[in-house]
């Protein structure tokens, strides 16, 4: 299955680094488990982000190297702010009826 998976996108498991491995091999337990959470997916879009951001913090990127992983970096951030926007809008509603004296 992961090798089908894979191979849509041209590729090979053996071209994964250890960290995409690793995530890789996560998702797929909780695929067979079926326990797939938001907080799950945030927390993968979150290992992502961190590993584009370390990749950024490599001296003498190419330029387009660099555009591309700022670009990518964004993606992840704004995927991270619209996942978590729903709790956050929560959280001010509730802090303002708090707030707010009747």
């Amino acid at each position: 299955m992961l090798d089908e998976f894979l191979s849509k996108f041209g590729i090979p498991f053996e071209k994964l680094e250890e960290e995409e491995r690793k995530t890789l091999m996560g998702w797929l337990e909780n695929l067979a488990r079926q326990q797939i959470t938001l907080k799950d997916i945030e927390d993968h879009i979150r290992v992502m982000a961190d590993g584009v951001a370390r990749e950024l913090c490599k001296s003498e990127l190419p330029k387009k190297e660099d555009i591309f992983l700022k670009a990518r970096l964004r993606n992840y951030l704004l995927l991270i702010d619209f996942l978590t926007a729903p709790e956050k809008a929560k959280g001010q509603m509730e802090r303002y009826l708090k707030n707010l004296k009747l």
